[in-house]
């Protein structure tokens, strides 16, 4: 992260820390704009996890700032109470595997899967 805040970089820390749960995608949890963003976006709602989402297509500077915040070039990106859990790939790998539900517990996350 460089030392200069820019806006964008503020409005990320802010989402990133009041919501426990917060996905940058493209779209929203209601209208997805891309695959990798519907698929997370069905992940987390199978898990039953509530989340906040930002739609990083309606804002450039958003949309630029989240890459040069995480260090990660694509999007879809999660955060759960404030750590980069990663992309799309990851985040399906994790939930095929356990590990997100496994986090998820860690964190304190509250979730209700459903069968």
């Amino acid at each position: 992260m460089s030392s200069t805040t820019t806006p964008a970089i503020a409005r990320i820390e802010t989402e990133i820390n009041a919501n426990p749960v917060m996905l940058f995608m493209k779209g929203n949890a209601l209208f997805p704009q891309c695959g990798f963003s519907a698929r997370v976006v069905q992940i987390l709602t199978h898990l039953g996890v509530k989340f906040q989402t930002a739609n990083v297509l309606e804002d450039a500077e958003l949309r630029d700032g989240i890459k040069s915040y995480s260090q990660w070039p694509t999007i879809p990106q999660l955060y759960v109470k404030g750590e980069f859990v990663g992309g799309c790939d990851i985040v399906t790998e994790m939930y095929q595997s356990g590990e997100l539900e496994t986090l998820l517990v860690e964190k304190g996350v509250a979730h209700t899967p459903t069968a």
